[in-house]
């Protein structure tokens, strides 16, 4: 089974990999002392806490992290069989370091390392923000590099998108899983695949569907999207749903889609897939009691989750 409580404080530490040739003719002390650390506390399962990896790995050698499992899930028993399933429900674990730390109990959260300590009154959380902030301590030289661009106007208009497609091709995917009634489900996903058109159409006129911008730049707008546009597999084995890739309107989309996931630091970020759709199932047969499912089961959206009232 994926659970695993002995795992509950298991870390993996990722350290200066692919770093750029300038970095390697440099002392490795000099360097150490110059590369910003971070505790990263993840799950791997949360396409939010994904964001996050994906700017890490995108800035590896710029910043050093260890990653932190800090959040999983345990069975309580479903004494009046309220999922209908005979199963028992699934509770998040949150690792005490988490709890200190966000206020919310959420992943992705990052705490920065200092003097060889983690300074928990300086975490950063929230996957959209978490996403900037990497960027900016990671702070490449190379424009191409950096995840928000420098001119004013193109980091506007990521943030604006990035925000869009959130709401638009992200929250949806709850929907389509924890909603009950197939018309809500078929609802939420009409939603996702209009946003997806809409997403299409802007990358068709930035250029090359090479990343949002064009010219096979990332940015906070693909990260932002890219951790469920992966995950978007699971429909048809639990909805009978699939993605009209061949939908001339998401030609573009498509070709995004090839060329961010044939990136090699994106790449090395994604779950096994056969482990994620079994993990999954505890949306789909509502034995998941989470924030998101609780929020989308009272029937707002997933990024309108309230913490007084979806608690669990």
């Amino acid at each position: 089974t994926e659970l695993l409580l002995t795992t509950r404080v298991a870390t993996k530490t990722y350290t200066y990999r692919h770093l750029p040739n300038q970095l390697l003719t440099m002392a490795s002390s000099a360097a150490k002392n110059t590369v910003p650390k971070l505790r990263y506390l993840s799950a791997w399962f949360c396409p939010y806490a994904h964001r996050a990896t994906i700017a890490l790995e995108h800035h590896a050698g710029l910043v050093d992290y260890e990653w932190v499992e800090a959040l999983g899930w345990e069975q309580r028993k479903d004494e009046k069989n309220v999922t209908g399933t005979g199963k028992e429900w699934w509770y998040h674990w949150k690792a005490d370091e988490l709890k200190r730390s966000n206020p919310s109990g959420l992943v992705p959260t990052l705490i920065p390392v200092e003097n060889g300590n983690p300074n928990e009154e300086r975490s950063v959380y929230e996957s959209l923000i978490t996403i900037d902030y990497v960027d900016a301590i990671a702070n490449p030289s190379d424009e191409k590099l950096r995840l928000v661009p420098s001119d004013p106007y193109l980091a506007a208009k990521c943030r604006y998108w990035a925000d869009k497609v959130n709401r638009e091709c992200c929250s949806p995917y709850y929907g389509v899983l924890v909603r009950t009634e197939e018309q809500e489900r078929k609802e939420n996903f009409d939603k996702l695949v209009t946003g997806l058109k809409a997403f299409s159409r802007e990358i068709e006129k930035n250029g090359d569907g090479a990343g949002f911008l064009g010219g096979g730049r990332l940015s906070n707008t693909d990260i932002s999207i890219m951790p469920w546009a992966f995950r978007y597999y699971i429909f048809e084995h639990y909805r009978g749903y699939t993605i009209p890739v061949d939908d001339p309107e998401l030609h573009a989309y498509k070709e995004w889609f090839d060329f961010v996931f044939s990136l090699d630091s994106v790449k090395r970020t994604l779950p096994d897939k056969d482990r994620y759709l079994e993990h999954i199932g505890k949306y789909a047969d509502s034995s998941a009691r989470s924030k998101v499912a609780n929020a989308v089961r009272r029937g707002v959206a997933a990024h309108e989750i309230e913490d007084d009232k979806d608690t669990y």
